[in-house]
């Protein structure tokens, strides 16, 4: 017999979660025995708290794993010795989920007895527990009512009688599911009959069911201990028929047959399994693809077998059949005129690979059947493939066409319901659906309309109206088809029976509730009451008072106090115990409330009520004077708001923190008494302090107490629902989401409640989800009052199915919310509001995915962005109609119909048809800039060409103008000249982008330096001009560049030799119908000046950065699934990650801002009429604003400006600067610029001297990668024009491998002639006679890869158009293989920019490597590169060793960045060692004819760490290292290697000197 100990010295180091250490404190261990067998552990323990069976069982697992080694059971059989405050009925509300426990472990009979049973008290010490009558239930009674009595009685002490009644049995649920599913499964057949005779196809008795049947009738499923569906488990359960079963016992007999390889023929003989290429009676070439005489049959033999599910094939199987659709198809060619055919199949529980081994010209009939989306059932063998080491199948003997087999809900409610809460992918990493599927899901159901309301944000806005779109032109074009009598004008007018609802699901924030409730004037210097209360939890309906302190001030000093205990009549529960120190012995003999509150409010009287988080501790005041019939008009002060204004720099307001902040002591924190006493010290400052600021009533008090940004940004958020009913709410709807984001923003988009009412005018709102305030209220069990005044701030209320706030049941911590009924009750009590305040209340799904089947998307979402419980994915699928009744039927049949259709059917008919994009071109306004521009360009022409325009320079400028001007692009111009010339004045060249060098217009104007005319002489003397000539004619499609100088036959001066031959329409089309689009590559270090500049051009608030969405991508989305499942030990096929995959991706993570994107908004507009704005990311430290929607978006609206950051203008203006040259005076003909694309002769240097690299355009801009270099071995260009024709193909997509190259090598092409830029195909179908815009419509769709990807509807009509035209047939087998291409003025523009450079590197050598790497070399490093030729070699020779494809970015820029300084050295060229006092932060310096590099050239030294650096070297001689460390603000790190590089010299360590040294 042990004497009683602590439970904690009994079990010394046990280790367990703070909760249930905190609860063992309590326990005493009264005996402690072992049983006969000696196997099992009993542990006899005493509380005076009752503890939980949850914590019972895990600590005697606990013991016996970290004691025990788990070789011994543990026993704990637990006594209560409970407070008198306890009595069975009230002991039963708290131990009532424990005791179901018990019961569960015991015995499912008793268990299900007890959950269902009513119970009652008829006296304190007698339970009636009334249960459904039954056999089983009056068998088993005794024991019931046994384990009862023990619990009660043994256990607790109780004296407790169990008096067992029944009740008569309602209508079985199971029953009446049962009867539900038969009329289900009727339908089903019906349906499928009728499908069946439409596809002849299908084979007899083939399941259609599919894998997206709901089965909500599943009398198979299991359910565990835990609430969780389990599955059979066992080798039968991998072999299941198309329905889900079990597979014939044939089917598996043929599966163990197949597992020896081949396949068996219908007459018995068995196949090698070999492939397709045996030799027999077919010979060596490819025996036929079918053998079959059924035209399903695509491969191989008909077969009848069954299929197995996908997820059911595990490791090799043999033989087996399988059905499924087609993801993705891939052919590989590989020897001998053969190819690999892999294709993905999945069913949807899983995927897999399928390969087959085809000749090369049976893959033609293949590809056109199995495709992507093709649904197929196949036979073949199942084998682990050698590469991927993963199960395919193989060895295929037949594969068959069938029909689709999945099933989609539809809903066929004749009146349809209207979803007003939809999450699209744009809802922060929440959603998974597009916007695009929801809209055709809804309109395809037959609903009215749908709402999208994203978290925050409106960026699914463009997608859904696409859709919504793409609707409206499909029912005009049937409407046109059976009412061919309307007219245009009436078809306009014509719109579906469906609409979009524009809305948000908003963070509200709520600050119009002032600091002040109920003032009435009072004056600062009027009693008040500073008090504070404890309580038996939080909600003042369910809860209890357990203490009152108070003070009474009165003129700003302590003038009474009032301190009392309160018995609840109820128990103390054990964390309130903890937190508050108050137990139940502590007030078992103080007065009830009853007696307490009169007192108080006698304490109280003709005084102002003052409490920290005043709402919590008034509520209960409130709700006990009601309760006892008192009536109260009481005025309140809220310290926390009072802290809020007072003390703005705190980050949290709780009661010690502010104390701290004030030099407050607060002893005894959570004790009435105490935070009182606390409480009124903090409120008589805060008195003081509200004096200084002129502020003696509480009137003023409530006005200067209004919140400000900092402040909103700290208070908590709300959900809720605003819609936008009209034009006029889309704008404002919009203003609110630019707000929140540029104003309010703090971990969320926050809107005020004061912003929403300045600006509802067309908006409507809804009370949201359970995070919504109003059912956050209910949870807390405010007041009446205080629901009251949420229920009127809403138009409408909102309910949700009970799936969706499950977690609520499942959380712990949560002592309100215990079961689904708890749940249902929540919804009936927000009904009630609904009917007592007149607002309509809705039914909504909170949709985050469209199918129920979708949710693994969102659980593998979550699981990556860190959710513990992302696995209990809540049920935030779309519903039919139907399936929303039946949600909501404990509401009433007419409640549901109400809360289901008529209500949301009411607030869509609220919602106009609203377009979220403004229609039109709003493009901004500079006065008089036709004009303008016409002046600009016939200046610069005549001083170019002379007073006499030559015809084809004025008839072009002309043709361009006018189309130009008279399609309202000329603004364009007048900006672009304006950016330009600026640059240019500045001191720094620009290079235009894209086709805007196709424009003659743009040339005069100064915005290019491309001329677009032909080829011509000019003589800049006497204007002589030669377009004409033979000779200049045989240069037509080439460069003027590439002619042969000439004399002027007039005056005898030097010709220029111009023009790049560009056709205009390639930028603007025939008839002005393509978007321009003008880009400019400004220089890096020169961009923001010139986005600046826009500011000044347009005006402070008129431009905006073009705002991007960064979306999930492939790559990541494959880590979030790849990571899920390993995480889970669950081993999925790389080929169903990546099925999985398409449905993670797109999902928005963050937002950005295009690299040089500027939208301009004209004069008078606002646009948030176009489109919110936002910071980039939400960077609240930034004073970028940029647009809201994805700015290709807006694009067609609004003007957008391409001002681009590029290197090589800032590489132009460094060697400018060193060289005194200027750029522009780069001859375009220089034929030792050419050479360098053919040899290294120009610099003076073998191939041998630089590692046998054979060109010398290392380093030259577009052409000094070993990509484009070999383009340039390959084509042999010989002329200025063959560099543009290769730069277009170098910057085009299968342009030139695999298409031109080829074609070249084969000769069946020259460079000349092959398709290099996109103007090639327009130039050369127009000159073989085609219609031109004709021509231009085939270029814009092949140089879009439309045609490539089989998207062009025309493209067989207009190959044989072009056919009729003698184009060659290798002509348009090139354009089907373009998947983009470059314009011709953009690779003019690019070889201009790296010819020059390339000049400079010819010419002036020591300029151009400083310039190259100063701005260039990115991956520079001094220690690897500047230390001689020898170690520059031997460190390049170590990297190059290295497989490229396991380089590092930044090892393969180390790579070229060494290739340039090893041609440095081989040209003679050397490094100069860094000079502490002389290197530049980030430039390299030419210093006695060597280069010097930067500080920033060394490894680790970051660019801003070499500025501080330089800047210090500035302010005198380092005197030691420290000194360097000190000032410089360098690392101990980078000090050490800049020692080792011997750049400190001789620097002694510290500035301290050695006066023994100095003695000696």
């Amino acid at each position: 017999m042990m004497t009683e100990k602590d439970f904690l010295d009994v079990f010394p180091q046990l280790k367990v979660d703070p909760e249930l250490e905190s609860l063992l404190g309590e326990v005493k261990v009264m005996k402690v025995s072992i049983n006969p067998q000696k196997d099992c552990l009993r542990v006899y323990v005493l509380s005076r708290q009752w503890i939980h069976k949850k914590h019972i069982y895990h600590l005697e697992e606990t013991i016996k794993e970290q004691f025990f080694a788990n070789a011994l059971r543990v026993k704990i059989i637990e006594k209560f010795q409970l407070s008198s405050q306890y009595t069975p009925e009230n002991f039963l509300d708290v131990y009532r989920q424990s005791i179901l426990l018990e019961l569960k472990q015991y015995s499912a009979l008793e268990y299900n007895m007890f959950y269902t049973a009513e119970i009652t008290f008829s006296d304190p010490e007698t339970m009636e527990l009334v249960m459904t009558d039954s056999v089983v239930a009056r068998d088993r009674e005794h024991e019931l009512v046994r384990v009862l009595e023990k619990i009660f009685c043994e256990r607790c002490g109780f004296n407790l009688k169990v008096h067992p009644a029944y009740r008569k049995p309602v209508e079985s649920k199971g029953r009446k599911n049962s009867e539900l599913r038969i009329l289900e499964e009727a339908r089903q057949i019906l349906l499928h009959s009728k499908v069946g005779n439409k596809n002849s196809g299908r084979e007899t008795g083939e399941d259609l069911s599919g894998q997206g049947m709901e089965a909500p009738f599943d009398e198979d499923r299991m359910i565990g201990a835990d609430g969780k569906e389990q599955r059979p488990q066992g080798k039968n359960q991998q072999n299941q028929d198309t329905d889900g079963g079990k597979q014939p016992a044939a089917a598996q007999e043929k599966g163990k047959e197949g597992n020896k390889g081949g396949f068996r023929d219908r007459n018995g003989g068995k196949n090698g399994g070999r492939g397709n290429f045996q030799k027999g009676r077919y010979g060596d070439g490819p025996r036929p693809l079918k053998r079959s005489d059924n035209p399903e049959v695509i491969y191989g033999r008909d077969f009848d077998d069954d299929a197995i599910t996908i997820d059911s094939i595990a490791g090799e199987m043999g033989e087996i059949t399988i059905r499924g659709q087609v993801t993705s198809v891939e052919a590989r060619e590989i020897r001998n005129e053969k190819t690999i055919y892999m294709f993905n199949v999945t069913d949807f529980t899983d995927t897999i690979t399928v390969k087959m081994f085809l000749h090369n010209e049976q893959v033609p009939e293949i590809s056109g059947a199995i495709k992507k989306g093709a649904f197929l059932k196949l036979k073949g063998v199942t084998t682990i493939d050698k590469f991927d080491h993963e199960i395919t199948i193989g060895s295929l003997a037949g594969i068959r066409k069938i029909s689709d087999f999945t099933t989609s809900r539809m809903d066929n409610s004749p009146e349809k319901r209207v979803e007003l809460h939809c999450h699209t992918k744009m809802s922060d990493m929440d959603g998974v659906t597009d916007a695009s599927v929801l809209v055709k899901r809804a309109y395809k159901w037959g609903h009215p309309a749908i709402a999208i309301t994203d978290h925050g944000v409106v960026q699914s806005f463009p997608e859904a109206n696409h859709a919504y779109d793409d609707i409206v032109s499909d029912y005009r074009k049937q409407y046109q088809k059976d009412h061919p009598e309307a007219t245009k004008d009436e078809m306009k007018q014509v719109y579906p029976p469906f609409k979009v609802i524009y809305g948000v699901e908003a963070y509200l924030v709520d600050d119009v509730k002032g600091m002040v409730t109920g003032s009435r004037g009072q004056s600062l210097d009027d009693p008040y009451v500073v008090f504070d209360i404890e309580t038996t939890g939080f909600s003042p309906v369910a809860n209890r008072i357990i203490e009152i302190g108070a003070v009474r001030v009165e003129e700003g000093s302590v003038v009474d106090r009032f301190s009392v205990f309160v018995n609840p009549q109820v128990p103390i529960p054990f964390k309130i115990e903890q937190l508050t120190g108050i137990n139940d012995g502590m007030v078992v003999d103080a007065e009830t409330i009853e007696e307490v509150l009169p007192k108080f409010l006698e304490f109280s009287k003709g005084a102002v009520m003052v409490a920290h988080n005043a709402g919590f501790d008034m509520s209960f005041i409130i709700e006990n004077c009601k309760r006892l019939g008192i009536e109260q008009d009481f005025t309140y002060v809220d310290t926390v708001g009072l802290a809020r204004m007072l003390l703005p720099g705190l980050n949290r307001f709780k009661l010690d923190t502010v104390a701290k902040a004030l030099n407050i002591s607060l002893l005894n924190h959570h004790r009435a008494v105490d935070d009182a006493a606390c409480t009124a010290e903090i409120f008589v400052k805060f008195i003081k302090m509200c004096k200084e600021r002129d502020i003696f009533d509480l009137n003023v008090l409530n006005e200067a107490g209004k919140l400000s940004e900092h402040t909103i940004k700290k208070l908590p958020t709300y959900h809720a629902i605003i819609l936008a009913t009209s034009e006029i709410g889309r704008v404002n709807l919009y203003r609110l989401v630019s707000k929140s984001h540029l104003e309010f923003y703090n971990r969320r988009p926050r809107i005020p409640k004061s912003v929403y009412l300045q600006y509802n005018e067309g908006l409507m709102i809804g009370s949201a989800c359970e995070a919504g305030e109003l059912f956050q209220a209910i949870l807390r069990d405010e007041p009446e009052s205080e629901i009251a005044r949420l229920v009127e701030f809403y138009d409408y209320l909102e309910i949700q199915p009970i799936g969706n706030n499950m977690f609520m049941v499942r959380d712990e911590n949560r002592d309100n919310v215990t079961s689904e009924e708890d749940l249902r009750d929540l919804n009936r009590r927000i009904v009630k509001l609904g009917e007592q305040f007149k607002k309509p209340v809705v039914a909504t799904c909170d949709v985050h995915f469209i199918d129920p089947e979708d949710e693994v998307y969102r659980r593998i979402i979550m699981t990556g962005k860190g959710f513990s419980d992302a696995d209990d994915q809540a049920p935030l699928y779309l519903r039919t109609t139907e399936e929303m009744l039946k949600e909501f039927e404990y509401l009433g049949a007419e409640k549901a119909e109400e809360v289901v259709i008529t209500n949301p059917n009411k607030i869509a008919d609220m919602c106009d048809r609203v377009c979220p994009i403004r229609d039109g071109k709003f493009p901004p306004v500079i006065e008089n800039s036709d004009q303008m521009l016409r002046d600009i360009c016939y200046n610069e022409a005549h001083a170019i060409y002379g007073p006499d325009l030559p015809e084809i320079v004025s008839a072009r400028l002309e043709r361009e103008l006018n189309s130009i001007i008279s399609n309202g692009y000329a603004v364009m111009y007048i900006i672009a000249q304006k950016l330009v010339w600026k640059s240019n004045e500045d001191g720094y060249l620009v290079g235009s982008r894209g086709s805007v060098g196709s424009s003659f217009v743009a040339t005069m104007a100064g915005i290019t330096e491309v001329n677009p005319l032909s080829p011509h002489y000019l003589c800049g003397e006497c204007y002589y001009v030669d377009f004409d000539s033979d000779e200049v004619k045989a240069y037509s499609g080439r460069a003027g560049c590439d002619m042969p100088d000439k004399i002027c036959p007039r005056c005898g001066k030097p010709l220029k030799k111009m023009g790049f031959d560009i056709p205009f329409e390639t930028f603007l089309g025939f008839k002005g119908n393509k978007e321009p689009d003008i880009d400019l590559n400004f220089s890096g270090e020169y961009q923001s000046k010139a986005h600046k500049y826009t500011e000044v051009i347009f005006g402070a608030g008129q431009t905006f950065r073009a705002g991007t969405i960064g979306t999930l991508a492939d790559k990541t989305a494959f880590g979030y699934v790849k990571n899920y499942y390993e995480e889970r030990g669950v081993h999925k096929r790389n080929c169903e990650i990546d099925r999985i995959v398409q449905g993670c991706t797109g999902i928005r993570r963050t937002t950005g801002q295009h690299p040089g994107g500027i939208i301009v908004l004209p004069f008078g507009e606002d646009i948030n009429s176009f489109t919110p704005v936002q910071h980039p990311a939400n960077d609240v430290n930034t004073d970028i604003i940029t647009t809201h929607f994805d700015y290709h978006s807006i694009d067609a609206n609004l003007l957008k400006l391409d001002i681009l950051g590029h290197d090589d203008p800032t590489m132009i203006r460094m060697l400018e600067d060193i060289t005194h040259f200027d750029a522009q005076q780069v001859p375009l003909d220089d034929q030792s610029v050419m050479s360098l694309f053919k040899s290294t002769e120009a610099l003076g240097i073998t191939p041998e001297d630089i590692g046998g690299c054979p060109l010398g355009c290392l380093g030259i801009p577009e052409f000094g990668t070993d990509f484009a270099m070999q383009m340039l071995i390959d084509a042999a260009p010989k002329a200025f024009s063959d560099l543009v024709r290769i730069a277009g193909l170098s910057h085009g997509t299968d342009v030139w491998l695999g298409n031109a190259q080829t074609l070249i090598a084969e000769g069946v092409c020259e460079l000349s002639s092959a398709i290099c830029t996109r103007d090639d195909i327009m130039t050369y179908l127009i000159y073989r006679g085609l219609e031109p815009g004709l021509a231009f419509n085939i270029m814009e769709k092949v140089r879009k890869g439309i045609v490539a990807k089989g998207k062009c509807d025309k493209w067989d009509e207009w190959k044989e158009e072009m056919r009729k035209h003698d184009v060659p047939e290798w002509y348009m087998e090139s354009c089907e293989k373009i998947k983009y291409m470059f314009p011709k003025a953009h690779a003019v523009a690019y070889v201009m920019m790296g010819w020059r450079v390339a000049y400079y590197k010819i010419k002036y050598p020591l300029a151009y490597y400083t310039a190259f790497f100063s701005i260039r070399a990115s991956a520079f490093d001094y220690q690897q590169m500047c230390l001689g030729k020898e170690a520059l070699e031997e460190n390049l020779a170590a990297l190059q060793k290295k497989d490229k494809n396991d380089m590092s970015a930044t090892e393969k820029d180390m790579v070229r960045d060494m290739r340039l300084v090893q041609e440095m050295y081989a040209r003679g060229i050397e490094f100069m060692p860094i000079d502490l006092y002389r290197a530049k932060a980030d430039r390299f310096q030419i210093i006695d004819g060597k280069i010097m590099p930067s500080f920033a050239s060394i490894a680790g030294m970051g660019l801003k760490a070499a500025q501080q650096l330089e800047e210090a070297a500035k302010g005198g001689t380092f005197t030691s290292k420290e000194d360097i460390r000190i000032r410089g603000k360098v690392s101990k790190t980078i000090l050490d290697v800049m020692e080792e590089l011997g750049i400190l010299g001789d620097l002694p360590e510290t500035n301290q000197y050695d006066f023994f040294g100095m003695l000696k």
